[in-house]
């Protein structure tokens, strides 16, 4: 039975209400902790705050970028130098959303899930959680710093379970002297492979 208030609505109006729950649910999904495998603590600095004493929002796709490039260098065994890299990644989307604001000084940690893999594109999805309000900061140390954690590692305790921004990429991976899309290695793609968020 249609509730009594839609019956006021246009036909398709109960199809465009239905994909609405469906994006607010996936919304919603991607603010839990759990929705990721991979997290690297990011420590703030002074100049990403803006006038307002808030990290500034265009410094967050910085973070974002940070732990996807983290990841592709540690895990996945990218090469950052054009004379012998045989793959170069390309942005070539980006969004962000914001919840809550952080600031200077914080460590929050940006968190990372794949998406999708493709044949030569990864679609990204990240958040950044901020740590839990006490009075001490989160214990992080060199070691969290060159290889991040993984989800269950018991330092995320430390941090909210509810993401204070949320975001996605996309990296399309050329070759580096054609700039034509190239096929990801299947090393590179397993480690992707590794954090695809649940369907």
């Amino acid at each position: 039975m249609i509730p009594q208030a839609w019956r006021l609505l246009p036909r398709n109006a109960t199809h465009s209400l239905s994909t609405l729950s469906t994006k607010q649910r996936a919304e919603d999904h991607n603010r839990q902790l759990e929705a990721y495998g991979y997290f690297l603590p990011i420590q703030t600095r002074w100049q990403d705050n803006d006038q307002y004493g808030h990290v500034n929002n265009a410094v967050y796709y910085s973070y974002f970028d940070t732990i996807i490039n983290h990841y592709l260098i540690r895990y996945c065994g990218l090469k950052t130098s054009l004379l012998t890299s045989p793959l170069v990644g390309f942005m070539v989307a980006n969004q962000c959303k914001y919840h809550t604001p952080i600031g200077f000084p914080q460590i929050p940690v940006a968190a990372l899930a794949v998406e999708k893999v493709g044949r030569s594109s990864v679609c990204y999805q990240l958040a950044l959680f901020p740590p839990k309000p006490t009075k001490e900061p989160p214990s992080v140390d060199h070691r969290d710093l060159t290889d991040g954690f993984f989800l269950g590692h018991p330092k995320l305790a430390q941090f909210d379970t509810l993401a204070c921004t949320t975001g996605s990429s996309v990296h399309v991976f050329v070759n580096p002297a054609t700039r034509k899309p190239e096929s990801l290695p299947e090393d590179f793609r397993n480690s992707l492979q590794k954090l695809m968020s649940p369907a």
